[in-house]
């Protein structure tokens, strides 16, 4: 189990892992994007748009570049050191992702409850519960993958290097980096026509599930961070068209 652990958070393994969400959701994306939604991820769209800055412009351009820096990152880590490839890893990372994703909105909820008190916790109207099943569910794996890049991967990574080279301790890093993601990660879900109306309730739940996501990430890598975010939203989509 400690090797499981160990071989679960390599580049290697991570990004792999999140090969079929990219390539399920990129499908998905161009089957919708003739329909009268025609929606992607709101993190998807800022990452592209600052690309777009540097000259990188369109579908094929973005994954080209994603592409790029995760094959240069693996070929990085596997010169460095023996990373075995074996299927049961990647089985044992799919069964982590499932149970989280079950276990999150129970979690995450009962604690904001808790934070709220008397103060009920309201459901959010934002764009998945009012698309057809397949644009939310396209839009779920979206967010998935793009959210957790955006927010876990550059945000807190980010965050982590400044602090830590500031000579923040290890420990109080990890937990300023979570706190001021986790902030950024709720405000986002407020931000553009197609963004909630902003609630105390709804942006409490959204803080302790960015939170909940950094810890994930932090301590588990993206690829399971990234599946357990695209499940979730899956299941919450699919649990409301039920």
């Amino acid at each position: 189990m400690p090797r499981y652990f160990q071989l679960t958070r390599k580049h290697t393994y991570s990004l792999l892992f999140v090969l079929p969400l990219l390539i399920a959701y990129e499908a998905g994306a161009r089957m919708i994007s003739g329909s009268a939604h025609g929606l992607r991820n709101g993190a998807d769209v800022l990452l592209r748009s600052v690309l777009s800055v540097g000259g990188v412009h369109g579908t094929l351009g973005f994954t080209a570049v994603l592409a790029v820096i995760s094959i240069l990152l693996i070929i990085r880590e596997r010169r460095r050191e023996k990373v075995p490839l074996q299927a049961g890893v990647f089985a044992g990372m799919a069964a982590e992702s499932v149970v989280y994703a079950l276990l999150f909105g129970i979690v995450v909820g009962t604690l904001t409850q808790w934070v709220l008190g008397s103060w009920q916790l309201s459901g959010g109207t934002g764009v998945l519960n009012r698309l057809p099943l397949f644009d939310g569910i396209v839009l779920s794996l979206g967010a998935g993958l793009y959210e957790e890049l955006l927010f876990r991967v550059i945000l807190v990574g980010g965050l982590l290097a400044i602090f830590l080279s500031s000579g923040v301790g290890k420990k109080p890093a990890r937990i300023w980096a979570a706190i001021l993601a986790a902030l950024v990660f709720s405000a986002f879900h407020y931000i553009g026509p197609y963004g909630d109306a902003f609630q105390v309730p709804s942006f409490m739940f959204r803080f302790i599930s960015g939170l909940a996501l950094n810890a994930l990430f932090i301590a588990r890598g993206f690829g399971i961070a990234a599946w357990t975010h695209a499940l979730y939203d899956v299941f919450l989509t699919l649990t409301h068209h039920g």
